[in-house]
């Protein structure tokens, strides 16, 4: 049986991107019980139980102004394919395919009404 982490259209992983991360995580461990676990470079990994669903992370520099906000990300076969039929299909592409290592390959694309949206590519 496939998973999230394979399936072409699946909703598979959520992530905050936040300034105050330990009060986000402390938030986030007392509303919802949730597990933080803490990974390499800043990285937290979320987990509802055992089941890993999402990250918690502080806003990147080269993002520095943005909002917090929840990130979803959808799997797609091919990130750099899926992002040009975005921009084919009258979206944009807001931060270029690019690689996470020991993860897989992701891009940031908006639609023609404005969401945003994460593309990944899992290796």
């Amino acid at each position: 049986m496939s998973s999230v982490f394979e399936t072409h259209g699946a909703f598979s992983w959520c992530e905050l991107m936040t300034e105050d991360v330990e009060k986000a995580r402390a938030f986030y461990t007392k509303l919802l019980g949730w597990t933080l676990e803490d990974g390499d470079g800043g990285y937290i990994v979320v987990k509802a139980g055992e089941q890993q669903i999402g990250g918690m992370m502080k806003t990147p520099p080269e993002a520095a102004g943005t909002p917090s906000q929840w990130g979803a990300y959808v799997t797609v076969d091919d990130v750099d394919a899926q992002s040009e039929k975005a921009k084919a299909l009258g979206g944009a592409v807001l931060v270029a395919p690019t690689d996470i290592p020991n993860v897989g390959r992701f891009s940031v694309i908006q639609d023609p009404t404005g969401a945003t949206l994460n593309l990944i590519s899992y290796t």
